[in-house]
């Protein structure tokens, strides 16, 4: 699905502070109940979905060799701030318990992007690195890819460095000639080819001027690129997908891949991958590309900041979403304030129990209007409700643009006025004002249609991870930490209830609980009919959960309701200066960069961890269990305002 962009607290040091780890959503409408297994883990789905632009939007653009391409989403921290006061809490989305007894102690989470990094688990259940930026060696050649001695010879030396330089163009219009009026066609044919295949990203076209012919390249991103990407031979003894690893910093995967296919001049769907990864973060994943080869892939490391690609290799099939086994963090929580006593009991408990398989705040958004009222309204089939929640004004601080075109909306009523006031129509809002304007307010199915189907899922799966959250904080409040009678455990993938006799062989981390569906089942005991009540209050019913509309029609899931982490260590970290990165990247060890050397006597202290977890599964959430500290935004911005003063 398409994600917004977190929004941002300045930070002294060139990097921003940003809300906390921003993480997974799944698709729950399959036609069967299952263990809930996300396509996203460790990054991906916005805290306000409703506040940016979405998927394909006109307002992104290639990341260059920048000073600082990041633009704030709100314009200062006093503003976002003040947007905040109206965030959620943890309390408001059901997420009350905790498993270990430790006291509990604070600390600020992803102070820089760099205090939060995610590797893949590959379907090996090998962890994704990248450490090797080597271009296979070819078994045969590929002319296109490859130039032979001839084409490289038809460009001097001082030619080949100003396309270099615009190969890592800062400005997207600019362009290099070369005069050919003295060359046959068979060498201005050379010229066009060497430019091509020696500086992927740059497009060449033949111009005269002044009765003088000359060969003008320019870059592929720049809005004289071709409309057509150019061909390339394909051997047929190589796999036909490179699989790399993609570093990246500061950038969620879909804005990675649209950059990547801009400048390799392909679809973003040539690309597939095994999960989407968090904005916020240093991540590191798998990705497969259709026939493109290494070497072009390799060039782009050249001309792309904050990316780096390596780790090539050539295979017969793509990538798909799920097939990853989860993800390997690293982070860093600064300025803690608890004891070495509390951080070791906390983190044992963390290793040997593990936590509460919460969903996390960036499920339920970050204004005053949740996400899961807006999927309330959804099921209820109360469609001018959902068209209110969703364009109403809203208290807090918001763009401008989406303050005017609330207000206008508020005001007139009318979608083609309210639009108007939009600068980037791909916005949630944006969307939803087309259908509006394009099918009348009495289709407002239709009308709500034109959202991307991933997002308008995404309303009513926050409503049944409400549901979940608030029905597991009944069931630990209700019975502890043991398997009782009524509990659901899975056999092989078919929900069981427990009898007493067998209840007293399974443990917490047998137990299930499901998301409401027309295709589940729920325990016996007397939280089990908390879901009934808890439906009917919101004039739902429990045994109709089928929706007139088949894509808003729920089968229901099963998610367990203990996660254990594997792979835990951790270390306390004492520094000086918080604009210091504390983690070793892949791209420092690469460049044989030392390692962060830590002041034993420093006067600020960090907790710097490691835990692997499966998919499905929040590392905010492991993050709550170990500081004891409600990780909303709302709380995270008072902290890190306080610790900015």
């Amino acid at each position: 699905m398409a994600d917004a962009e977190p929004m941002q607290v300045p930070v002294p040091g060139g990097e921003k502070r940003a809300c906390p780890a921003l993480e997974e959503e799944v698709d729950h409408s399959s036609k069967r109940p299952r263990v809930q297994k996300d396509e996203k883990n460790g990054g991906g789905l916005s805290h306000n979905l409703p506040q940016d632009e979405g998927e394909g939007s006109e307002a992104e653009e290639p990341e260059l060799l920048e000073e600082d391409g990041e633009v704030e989403a709100v314009g200062s921290g006093e503003a976002f701030a003040e947007m905040m006061k109206h965030g959620l809490t943890e309390l408001d989305v059901g997420i009350l318990k905790f498993v270990s007894e430790h006291k509990g102690f604070s600390g600020i989470l992803k102070e820089r992007y760099s205090d939060f990094v995610v590797h893949e688990i590959n379907k090996e259940g090998k962890i994704v690195r990248l450490d090797d930026l080597s271009v296979p060696e070819e078994v045969e050649e590929v002319p296109a890819e490859q130039p032979d001695q001839t084409e490289s010879q038809v460009l001097t030396e001082e030619q080949k460095q100003e396309m270099e330089r615009l190969q890592q163009f800062k400005n997207k219009e600019d362009s290099v000639s070369i005069e050919v009026a003295d060359y046959t066609k068979e060498k201005r044919t050379l010229v066009h080819k060497a430019i091509k295949t020696l500086f992927p990203g740059l497009e060449t076209k033949t111009e005269e001027r002044e009765g003088k012919k000359f060969i003008v390249a320019y870059h592929a991103a720049g809005k004289k690129a071709l409309a057509a990407p150019r061909k390339h031979s394909w051997p047929k003894s190589r796999g036909a997908f490179c699989h790399f690893v993609l570093y990246k910093e500061n950038k969620d995967t879909m804005e990675a891949i649209n950059v990547l296919s801009k400048f390799l001049r392909v679809r973003p769907n040539a690309f597939s991958y095994m999960g989407t990864k968090d904005k916020r973060a240093i991540t590191v994943q798998e990705i497969a590309v259709l026939k493109i080869t290494a070497e072009r892939l390799s060039h782009l490391n050249k001309c792309l900041v904050n990316f780096k690609l390596g780790n090539f290799c050539y295979k017969k099939h793509p990538l798909k979403l799920g097939e990853l086994q989860g993800n390997h963090f690293t982070v860093v929580i600064r300025n803690i304030t608890g004891t070495a006593e509390q951080i070791q009991q906390a983190m044992t408990s963390l290793r040997d129990t593990g936590f509460i398989n919460y969903y996390g705040m960036q499920r339920f958004g970050t204004t005053a209007v949740p996400t899961y009222q807006v999927g309330k309204a959804i099921l209820q089939d109360n469609w001018n409700e959902v068209i209110d929640l969703i364009l109403k004004p809203r208290p807090g601080a918001e763009k401008g643009y989406l303050v005017k075109c609330r207000e206008e909306w508020a005001q007139s009523q009318d979608p083609e006025a309210a639009l108007k006031k939009l600068p980037v129509k791909r916005c949630v809002e944006g969307q939803l004002l087309r259908g509006l304007s394009m099918y009348g307010k009495k289709n407002i199915v239709t009308a709500f249609a034109m959202i991307p189907r991933n997002n308008r899922l995404m309303y009513i799966h926050s409503y049944q991870s409400f549901m979940w959250n608030t029905m597991v904080s009944r069931r630990i409040e209700a019975f502890g930490l043991k398997a009782v009678e009524g509990d659901l455990v899975l056999r092989g993938g078919t929900a069981y209830i427990l009898s007493a006799a067998e209840a007293e062989t399974h443990s917490i981390q047998d137990v299930v609980m499901p998301l409401p569906g027309f295709d589940v089942i729920y325990p016996t005991h007397h939280v089990g009919k908390g879901y009934r009540e808890m439906l009917s209050a919101d004039n739902l019913d429990i045994d109709n959960m089928r929706h007139r509309v088949k894509d808003y029609s729920l089968a229901g899931a099963y998610r367990r309701i203990l996660i254990k982490p594997s792979d835990v260590s951790w270390e306390v970290i004492n520094y000086d200066d918080h604009r210091v990165s504390l983690v070793h990247t892949d791209v420092e060890k690469l460049e044989n960069q030392p390692a962060p050397v830590f002041n034993k006597e420093g006067k600020y202290r960090a907790l710097g961890m490691e835990f692997s977890l499966p998919p499905s599964t929040y590392a905010t959430m492991a993050i709550r269990e170990v500081l004891k500290m409600d990780t909303s935004i709302k709380n995270q911005t008072q902290l890190n305002t306080s610790w900015l003063n």
